[in-house]
């Protein structure tokens, strides 16, 4: 064997390292060991039917359906045994104080039409934020028991049978936004309270009673309710100019049938986020403000079945949103034809020459030999010299 060959044994030992070094990048490497995954969260527990404010709202709940004399849809049907939160128009949610706790958040009977009383006991369901009992049969008033509901947010008792002096109480909830008292037989003063910053109210109607409400002491300019519904009610006093001082938040005025006799103040034309504005069926008189034609918001204008005369500006007819306008039942001489432009007019009952469905005649002469109508700086009709 010649000294300069390799062994045999030594030749295949050296393929056998050759081959495993082309083969060991193909083989397959162990995996890195992967990381701790984060421990995966407890489902939470729902929240205990049985508490202490639950067991209130049972109370509660009893002694009202203890006083409820008709229930023709049998809404309260379900109002057994202690699971409160279960009963048909019940909403519970976590405790605003304690997201531990669970407690009744919410009533809604609307449109019941159940016949009965609102129990004191109500003052039981000391943190609900929603009450809504329209279109029931409920008689009596609120009681007073109401005042600790210091979350209460809406109100809403529309269209029942309710009666009796405006409930004070109200005055002092600190969380009520929303306030229906609409068609009821409440009566006497709405007080200013009503309209004061304390109360904050965002939404007020309060038409269809038998409230008074005194324009003379200014409360009513006061309030930053975006809508306020007085209609078919009595306002006494004239259209303050300080009527202008809502016009950050006001976006909805409904004062149609309230006896107002007064002239509509220039200040108004401040209103530039009103959107409806219905002043119909007064005594209003005097001239329509041009300034209302800075209202770029308005959409409804109603100011039909007054004493108001002379040109409907042309502004208003030219405002970009308006869809709605009545001057029905006026004595104005002129409108624009622009005005013709407006999706919804009524203007009839007017003394316009050469339009159709107007005053008489005779009657126009009549009204033009009346004296003219001055308006003094407060808004108010002043008397003839």
């Amino acid at each position: 064997m010649s000294p300069l060959s390799k062994p045999r044994s030594a030749t295949r030992a050296l393929q056998h390292i050759i081959l495993l070094s082309l083969l060991l990048p193909c083989l397959p490497q162990p995996l890195p060991s992967p990381s701790p995954s984060p421990t995966p969260a407890q489902p939470s527990l729902p929240l205990s039917p049985f508490n202490e404010r639950l067991d209130a709202a049972y109370i509660a709940f009893q002694a009202w359906k203890h006083v409820i004399t008709e229930d023709p849809k049998n809404l309260t049907a379900d109002w057994c045994g202690p699971f409160v939160c279960n009963y048909t128009g019940v909403f519970c949610a976590a405790a605003p104080d304690d997201p531990c706790i669970l407690t009744v958040a919410g009533v809604d009977l609307n449109h019941g039409r159940i016949a009965g009383v609102l129990t004191d006991h109500l003052g039981l369901l000391a943190d609900l934020a929603v009450l809504h009992l329209n279109s029931n049969r409920f008689h009596g008033t609120l009681p007073t028991s109401m005042q600790h509901m210091r979350l209460l947010f809406e109100l809403d008792v529309s269209n029942n049978l309710l009666s009796g002096p405006f409930p004070s109480f109200l005055t002092s909830l600190p969380s009520l936004k929303y306030l229906d008292l609409r068609f009821n037989d409440f009566d006497g003063e709405l007080p200013d309270a009503v309209f004061g910053r304390q109360l904050s109210l965002d939404a007020l109607f309060a038409n269809d009673n038998r409230f008074n409400v005194s324009l003379a002491s200014g409360s009513l300019t006061n309030s930053t309710a975006s809508v306020i519904v007085l209609a078919n009610t009595k306002l006494a006093g004239c259209l303050p100019p300080s009527i202008g001082d809502m016009a950050d938040t006001l976006v909805e005025l409904i004062l149609l049938n309230t006896s107002i006799s007064s002239c509509i103040p220039p200040e108004i034309g401040k209103l530039k986020k009103l959107k409806v504005l219905d002043l119909s069926h007064n005594e209003f008189a005097g001239e329509l403000p041009e300034s209302i034609g800075d209202m770029e918001s308005l959409e409804v204008i109603n100011v039909g079945y007054n004493m108001l005369s002379g040109a409907v500006p042309e502004t208003i007819c030219l405002l970009p949103n308006l869809k709605n306008l009545t001057v029905v039942g006026n004595y104005f001489c002129e409108e624009p034809v622009s005005c013709l432009h407006v999706p919804r007019r009524d203007d009839r009952m007017n003394c316009i020459p050469d339009w159709p469905h107007q005053r008489s005649h005779e009657q126009c002469i009549a009204f033009e030999h009346r004296p003219p109508v001055h308006c003094g700086a407060d808004g108010c009709i002043l008397p003839p010299p």
